[in-house]
């Protein structure tokens, strides 16, 4: 059977601040979350030596990409003020550039002054997870800051999106949602786009699975596709287990995603992530 990879042309590289990071291999995204609320306990971090020795273990297990949050989008989080957001944020981007001059930041953020504070600071990537939504001057100032963007599908904000879980057509709705979005940022100059279905948001549990089962009809769009599936409520309430048991799960899901198309896994467990691409890698040349 004839890879559907034949048909679409995945794009395999990224511009990332003048270099170039090849998709054609997956690629692992370790997160920081530097708020004191995420939903898992084992990647809040917020003192600097801390913060220094978690990156340190990331970019030793593996990982091409850190992607640092400072607001959590947890199901439910409580608001946080762009000012703090920004006060817990370039602090930390100043010291992983000082710390770590060759690596790639993500900043996980909606806020489109957030976006463009921590690319001046030495970001590198936008990760919104509103998909330009939360604030409408987002995509134009990725496109006026010619930076990566990873595009996620969410109704509603973190307070609002599990309430928002009727579909007609999950799948369908996410095209549709990303057709017309990617169409936008293009015409802004945006030239490397990255599609995150959002796993989790304003999804339901069988949705979530139903929706990594279709995923590589994402593949249409011939854009690198990041699964974000790690220690998700999706696992460890199905298994009636707590995210900090959740490890396993989530390299099995990872795995599915992976044979789904995923060019990134945005993971809290960079090895076990790497391990499973390495296995997968084997698995598909034999």
């Amino acid at each position: 059977m004839m890879d559907k990879d034949t048909f679409f042309r995945i794009k395999t590289t990224l511009n990332v601040g003048g270099r170039i990071l090849d998709l054609s291999k997956p690629q692992v995204m370790g997160i920081l979350n530097i708020t004191p609320d995420s939903f898992f306990s084992g990647s809040r971090f917020n003192d600097e030596k801390e913060i220094e020795e978690r990156v340190a273990k990331l970019l030793s297990e593996g990982a091409s990409i850190i992607d640092v949050g400072a607001y959590s989008s947890r199901p439910g989080a409580e608001d946080v003020s762009e000012e703090e957001e920004l006060q817990r944020l370039i602090p930390v981007v100043r010291l992983l550039k000082s710390k770590f001059p060759n690596i790639i930041l993500s900043i996980d953020t909606f806020r489109s002054k957030v976006a463009e504070e921590a690319i001046k600071s030495g970001a590198h990537i936008i990760n919104d997870i509103s998909g330009g939504e939360l604030d409408k001057n987002m995509f134009a100032t990725v496109g006026k800051l010619s930076v990566p963007y990873i595009l996620m599908h969410m109704r509603g904000n973190p307070k609002t999106m599990t309430s928002l879980t009727d579909y007609n057509d999950l799948l369908l709705d996410i095209v549709l949602y990303f057709s017309e979005k990617i169409n936008r940022l293009k015409s802004l100059g945006v030239k490397d786009i990255i599609l995150d279905p959002g796993f989790g948001f304003a999804k339901n549990a069988g949705q979530n699975y139903r929706l990594l089962k279709d995923m590589d009809n994402l593949r249409v769009f011939g854009l690198p596709i990041l699964a974000g599936l790690s220690r998700k409520t999706m696992i460890w309430k199905t298994l009636h287990i707590k995210p900090e048991e959740a490890l396993n799960g989530t390299s099995v899901l990872n795995v599915l995603a992976l044979q789904k198309g995923a060019s990134i896994l945005r993971v809290h467990d960079v090895l076990e992530a790497k391990q499973c691409i390495e296995l997968m890698e084997v698995y598909n040349k034999s």
